[in-house]
């Protein structure tokens, strides 16, 4: 059939051309006359798949993002892979997207390596087709995995981007707004826009509605079963629906618990009631959820070392206590920073840190190196100097420098001096 028998009497060959050249996207109207013409349906025409096949895509699609959020990001690569493969070149919309599933479930697994390289293939992709997938969260999600990955300078110069990006949209709400600024803080750049986010949202609380969920998936997955595909993806879109108000609610935390402990760190004009309220409001919402037990430790050790600030030291120890408990001896940098600012506390005292400092040193000693176990050392060392054990602190700044990837051959008392500079 050619262009002119196509077109008929409704419409021109050139516009046919266009729209065969991806130059021209037709409306509902057109679409349907061609279809008719081509011997087609509506859906094929325009997704290069049947109806019943693009609703079972669809539900495949939302059972991996169940998957990715409540379930296991293994199995959830595996079924954004399937979709991939089911799309093939036909489908590109479709695959780009179950290849961006494929790409946060690598980083849901901890593979920030291989995560790094999928996000960046599919960025190279948005620029070249914006109308299959968006830039910004791309970038937004390199941010965040370069700076898991110890590439500082990198994830400051994607979180810039994407902040330049967000700017001139004004959006300082919403599940994208939220993502980047977690970004940004866990980058400490970009303050401003954080607190901007974090004042904006207000209050919010979520409640664990874990059970919610995982009663509506499995409805969803019972329905595809008795092959009533269209329920099958609604019932999962409200369980995916369900789980997005605590998916912000964390964020947010994550994020207030980060911007308090930068800013009580900050040794000359730290707003620390407002670092105090952020730390409260963080440890009041990992309290609620039983499966954030980690987090609700750190966010307890934070506010213990803002209260400590603050020059309440009797609630510090207390949080610090709460949160060892919660760590149940568990080895790691939480656990570590608590013992840290419990010898921070006798120090104060004018008590005996060593214990604690002890502890916290074999705490961290076998911690995999990054910048939060080298603050960590930092700190250790800070406080071995200030209860007179110099070659202690020598010791620990050593393992800091370590810790970013910096060997050094020099003398102790020499150790000190680089890394105090």
């Amino acid at each position: 059939m050619s262009q002119a028998q196509l077109a008929g009497p409704d419409l021109s060959d050139s516009y046919v051309s266009l729209i065969e050249s991806g130059k021209r996207t037709p409306t509902p109207v057109v679409a349907r006359l061609l279809a008719e013409r081509l011997g087609c349906t509506t859906e094929f025409l325009l997704h290069g798949i049947e109806p019943r096949q693009r609703i079972d895509t669809e539900l495949g699609l939302r059972h991996a993002e169940l998957e990715l959020y409540h379930g296991d990001p293994v199995v959830a690569a595996d079924r954004f892979g399937e979709i991939v493969k089911a799309a093939g070149e036909d489908n590109a919309m479709l695959a780009a997207h179950a290849r961006l599933g494929v790409a946060r479930a690598l980083e849901a697994q901890g593979r920030v390596g291989r995560a790094v390289e999928a996000y960046e293939r599919l960025r190279r992709e948005a620029s070249a087709h914006p109308e299959r997938l968006a830039d910004l969260p791309l970038t937004v999600a390199l941010c965040r995995c370069y700076q898991r990955a110890g590439d500082r300078l990198r994830a400051r110069d994607l979180g810039a981007h994407a902040l330049g990006q967000i700017d001139r949209l004004g959006v300082i709400e919403g599940e994208l707004a939220v993502e980047l600024a977690l970004a940004l803080v866990e980058a400490e750049t970009g303050l401003p826009y954080v607190e901007r986010v974090l004042s904006a949202a207000g209050p919010a609380r979520a409640n664990d509605r874990s059970a919610e969920i995982l009663a509506l998936w499995q409805a969803s997955v019972t329905a595809a079963e008795g092959e009533d595909s269209a329920l099958a993806v609604q019932l999962a879109e409200d369980a995916l629906a369900a789980g997005r108000p605590t998916r912000i609610v964390l964020r947010r935390a994550r994020m207030a618990m980060h911007w308090a402990r930068i800013t009580a760190a900050d040794p000359e004009g730290a707003d620390l009631d407002r670092a105090n309220e952020l730390a409260q409001f963080a440890a009041d919402v990992f309290a609620g959820f039983p499966a954030e037990r980690q987090e609700h430790a750190r966010s307890l050790t934070v506010l213990s070392f803002v209260r400590f600030r603050t020059g309440d030291a009797e609630s510090a120890a207390e949080l610090a206590d709460r949160a060892l408990d919660l760590l149940d001896g568990a080895n790691g940098t939480t656990a570590a920073t608590a013992n840290l600012v419990l010898a921070e506390i006798a120090l104060a005292r004018s008590g005996d840190p060593a214990v604690a400092l002890n502890r916290a040193h074999d705490l961290l000693d076998g911690e995999a190196p990054d910048r939060e176990t080298a603050r960590a050392w930092r700190m250790l060392g800070d406080l071995w100097g200030q209860a007179g054990a110099f070659d202690r602190q020598s010791g620990a700044y050593r393992r800091a420098l370590e810790a970013v990837g910096i060997r050094v051959n020099i003398p102790g008392s020499m150790t000190t001096t680089v890394l105090a500079r």
